[in-house]
């Protein structure tokens, strides 16, 4: 052995001897004080959990459905942006943005405007200064139509009617000279969907009367009936003539003939009629007839507006 090491071991002996080891019960009691300190350190540190996660349901509980659990996340996706969290079921009321306006009332439910109730003088045409016999208007009560063997067309769903007679010259007629002819003017207002019910009553009603005996001056004349063709007046229309024989007061034997032509014009629920009378033995003229029929759907149109 060499004197280098024989000198630290001298010295490593030395040194242990100056050190007094503790006693075996000393150590055991520090051991067992190190042990305690560690098993209450664990407890305190179970307990802190046990509180924690108990204050965490707590607050989860009484949170309700205001709180959305965290949405998963998937890999390789951005984050998710935030759910819209729902209202408190204890909120009855939604805030003033989120509520609806009340919707205005439907109309679907009202009921149909109503038509007219009375007809003035203004429904009425006026003749051309040309065909102005002077004579004026009459209004009052009377037949609508010839005699069509008994039928009556037109007499249901009335509203209102009103009548009136008037007479017209032909243009070139001087002054002073008779009138050349004279109409029956009807305006019928009827309930909705009844007015086209009225001129296909009348329609029907010519065609089942081809022929009656009876004129609408006098008895023992023989007449017939029949429908013209007819278009362009109103929303739709209706032309039929009547000829029969003259009788002496109408110039007989010069003229051996008397046809009148009558016309139904529907404008709406309206029914316009002219049916054109003479005078003293003369025929309708049918240009005549046209003319005023024109006038008579504007006149009616003007008073609808």
């Amino acid at each position: 052995m060499s004197r280098e090491l024989t000198r630290l071991y001298r010295a490593l002996a030395a040194d242990t001897d100056e050190r007094a080891l503790p006693a075996p019960d000393r150590v055991r009691r520090g051991a067992d004080r190190r042990a305690r300190q560690r098993a209450a350190v664990g407890a305190l540190a179970v307990a802190a959990l046990v509180a924690g996660t108990a204050a965490g349901a707590q607050l989860v509980l009484a949170a309700g459905p205001d709180v959305d659990p965290a949405p998963a996340t998937t890999t390789g996706s951005p984050s998710p942006s935030p759910t819209a969290v729902p209202p408190s079921p204890g909120r009855t009321t939604p805030p003033p943005s989120a509520r609806t306006p009340h919707a205005p009332p439907s109309t679907s439910a009202r009921p149909p405007a109503a038509g007219p109730t009375r007809i003035p003088d203004r429904a009425f045409f006026t003749l051309a200064a040309a065909n102005d016999a002077g004579t004026g208007s009459t209004f009052g009560s009377g037949r609508v139509l010839p005699a069509l063997c008994g039928a009556t067309p037109g007499e249901s769903g009335i509203v209102t009617r009103r009548a009136r007679s008037l007479a017209f010259k032909l243009a070139g007629t001087p002054e002073g000279y008779l009138p050349d002819g004279s109409y029956r003017h009807t305006i019928t207002v009827y309930r909705p969907g009844r007015a086209d019910d009225a001129l296909a009553e009348l329609r029907r009603a010519v065609r089942d009367c081809p022929t009656r005996t009876g004129s609408d001056r006098g008895e023992g004349l023989t007449s017939t009936q029949r429908l013209l063709p007819d278009a362009g007046y109103g929303d739709e229309s209706v032309l039929f003539e009547v000829r029969r024989p003259a009788t002496d007061y109408e110039g007989a034997p010069t003229v051996k003939e008397v046809v009148r032509l009558v016309r139904a014009v529907r404008i709406g629920n309206v029914v316009t009629v002219l049916w054109e009378l003479g005078w003293e033995g003369t025929s309708t003229p049918r240009s005549q007839l046209d003319s005023d029929s024109r006038r008579a759907v504007l006149a009616i149109r003007d008073w609808l507006r």
